[in-house]
């Protein structure tokens, strides 16, 4: 399910409406691996499948920014915006890891749109929070509130 908006006026009376959900996705240990060669973290429980069997959590897991980073991802799978000339990240607000993302797991991002705000001239700053649920899992594996500026 995807939302589309066209203006700023969509957006500020779009808030607190959930605005749907992106595929799932299966986080693999190939993935795992690449991410931690681009970032330079090699630690044991991310990149050791031996080792990580008996770890903390019974196997590799994602890196909590690998996890943040599928918000780039899964956000534009779910919110379209036409009509602009121009989007920009402009950060996050709150980001949380409430539960570790075990390799192999399947992923999708949830998201809602908690505020926004009219920038001057035709623009407008929106929150969105993006939640990366775990399928079959209470927890979600990671919770932020990304910030995006989108002008008209």
């Amino acid at each position: 399910m995807s939302t589309i908006l066209c203006s700023s006026g969509e957006f500020l009376s779009g808030v607190g409406k959930e605005l749907g959900a992106s595929p799932w996705l299966t986080v693999d240990q190939r993935r795992i691996d690449l991410f931690a060669e681009a970032t330079g973290d090699h630690q044991w429980i991310h990149v050791d499948p031996v080792r990580a069997a008996d770890g903390p959590f019974g196997a590799c897991v994602a890196h909590g920014y690998l996890t943040l980073s599928l918000v780039n991802l899964f956000l534009p799978q779910v919110l379209t915006v036409e009509g602009m000339t121009m989007g920009v990240n402009y950060g996050c607000e709150r980001v949380r890891f409430p539960a570790p993302l075990r390799v192999g797991s399947r992923v999708r991002g949830v998201c809602q749109l908690v505020h926004a705000e009219a920038l001057t001239g035709n623009g407008v700053q929106a929150t969105v929070r993006v939640t990366v649920e775990i399928e079959g899992q209470p927890k979600p594996a990671c919770v932020a509130d990304a910030i995006s500026r989108y002008y008209f």
